[in-house]
Formats: C-alpha cells, sequence, structure tokens
C-alpha cells in the first residue's frame, strides 16, 4: 500500500511540475527574469520525482540495481538537492534587487543574466558532486558492506566542506537577503498605510506586484528550508562514515514531497498559472499562435 501511495505522489510531482514547465515555456508572457528561475527550480523538481522512484524501490532495504547504478543515483541526487539550493539563492537575490533596488532591478536583473545564472548553477552543480563523489566513483565496490546495499561514502573533511558549500553558506545567504527583503516590505506596506509615499499610480502598482512575487517565493522559500533542514541534519548525523541510503528515510521523503507542494504554492497564488494549465489541459496550447496569449 505504501509504495503504491509513494508512486502516486512521485507521478503528482512530475505531472505538476511538468504543467509549470511547459507553462513558462510556451507562453511568451511569462518570459520573465523570476519566472525564468522558477522554470529552472521546476525542472529540478521534475527531476526529483524521477530519482525519488529508485528510493521507493529501496523501500524494502534492498537495492537490486548494479553498484554503478547505485552510485549515478546518488551522484544525481546529490546534483539536484544542489541546484534545488541554487535555484533558491538565484531567487532571494531577485527578490532582494526587485524590492530593495526597484529602480535598478530592469538593469540588473536581465532574462539574458538569469539564463547564464542558472546554466552555470547546473553545470556547477555537476562538476561540484563528481568531485564530492569522486572515491566513489574511483572504485565503485570499495565501499559496498554487502550485497543488496546501495551506500555513498563521504570521509569527514569532505563531508564538513560539502555542508557548509551546500546547506549552511547557501542558507545564510537566502536568510539573509530575505530578512532585508522582509523588513523593506513591511517599511514600505506601514508607508503607503501612512500616504507617506507619493507616487504615480503605475509605480505603486509595480512595485505591488513585486511585493507579492516576493510574499509567493518568500512562502516557496520557507516551506523548502522547513523540508530540507530535517535532510541535511540526517546527511550530516552520517558523515564520516558511509550512509546506507538504501534505507529510506522520512527526512529524505520529506525534501522530495517538498517538490511536489512548490507547483500547488504557484497555484495558489498565482493565476496566471490556473489560466495556462486550463488551456493546457484543454488542449488550447496546440492551437496557432497560442503561445500569445493574455495570461497576465
Amino acid at each position: 500500500m505504501v509504495p503504491i501511495l509513494l508512486y502516486s505522489l512521485m507521478l503528482l510531482t512530475m505531472a505538476l511540475n511538468l504543467l509549470v514547465i511547459i507553462s513558462i515555456s510556451h507562453f511568451k508572457q511569462l518570459h520573465t527574469p523570476t519566472n525564468l528561475l522558477i522554470l529552472s527550480l521546476a525542472f529540478s523538481d521534475f527531476f526529483v520525482g524521477i530519482v525519488a522512484c529508485s528510493h521507493i524501490q529501496m523501500s524494502n532495504n534492498c537495492w537490486v540495481f548494479s553498484d554503478i547504478i547505485c552510485l549515478l543515483d546518488s551522484w544525481l541526487n546529490l546534483t539536484i538537492t544542489s541546484c534545488s539550493i541554487g535555484n533558491i539563492v538565484l531567487i532571494s537575490v531577485d527578490r532582494y534587487v526587485a524590492i530593495c533596488d526597484p529602480l535598478h532591478y530592469t538593469n540588473k536583473i536581465t532574462v539574458r543574466g538569469v539564463q547564464i545564472c542558472t546554466s552555470l548553477c547546473w553545470l556547477l552543480s555537476f562538476l561540484y558532486n563528481s568531485l564530492i563523489m569522486w572515491d566513489n566513483f574511483s572504485l565503485p565496490n570499495r565501499f559496498i558492506p554487502c550485497i543488496g546495499s546501495c551506500v555513498l561514502f563521504l570521509n569527514s573533511i569532505i563531508g564538513l566542506i560539502d555542508f557548509v558549500v551546500s546547506f549552511s553558506g547557501p542558507v545564510t545567504v537566502i536568510i539573509v537577503l530575505y530578512m532585508r527583503v522582509f523588513v523593506v516590505a513591511v517599511s514600505h506596506a506601514r508607508a503607503m498605510r501612512s500616504h507617506v509615499m507619493q507616487r504615480r499610480t503605475e509605480m505603486v502598482l509595480i512595485k505591488k506586484s513585486e511585493l507579492k512575487a516576493a510574499k509567493t517565493l518568500g512562502v516557496v522559500v520557507v516551506v523548502f528550508l522547513l523540508c530540507l533542514f530535517p535532510s541535511y541534519g540526517f546527511n550530516f548525523s552520517q558523515q564520516g562514515g558511509a550512509a546506507n541510503i538504501s534505507k529510506v528515510s522520512f527526512e529524505i521523503w520529506l525534501f522530495f514531497f517538498n517538490s511536489c507542494v512548490n507547483p500547488l504554492i504557484y497555484a495558489f497564488y498565482y493565476p496566471w498559472f490556473m489560466k495556462s494549465v486550463k488551456i493546457i489541459v484543454t488542449f488550447k496550447v496546440f492551437k496557432p499562435d497560442s503561445c500569445e496569449a493574455r495570461i497576465l
């Protein structure tokens, strides 16, 4: 019964994130820097659904595939996690500039710039995790204690470096940036209520839209961190030895569950997402010039 529920969750994760990917990729009106960051995060969440399938198979604590497949699965898992964290950092930077330096946002944050940053995020994640797992790849059978297990070995030094680079460092940046965004957003709201700010209506509307985006993505960031902390706590407790990833823990599944939640957050806060989904599921997306549809 449990594997059926888990497979259903993973299929739902892939389906929901695929809708996000199609929406932002297809409709030109959604080709904004912020949405491109959401697109990159949706790709990593989609791949989480694929990787999680192997963990469902391991729910009986037995790995039936080869040792090489075990290492590739571990590498892909770590890489996708790094990409997700990197995307959240980029989203935090985007919201920081939009709220704290709105006059220069369009000059500092461009579509081209975001494309370069997200591409580097994925590339560096691939390279970094390849280096982290170098010992495991060089001698794939060295750390396998018994047949039917899938383990990942990280010595204490590499584990500590990974903890700083992949977790504590990025999380600190995310928290600091969003604390600053929160302070500016609160002061802006107070100024609006007291009628201190005298600006043109257009500028106020733009500011409100940016604040709404900051609120929505703030929810995404908070949920992500809540799901990430237990997972990295589990990983950190396994440092200095071989972590048996055949034993699927609640902490790991909590992180996987986060990938299913993000599209639901977009659906709740972003009207454009529900509009685009309606066009997609009714197959109107195949009509000529459907990419020009007014979504916003």
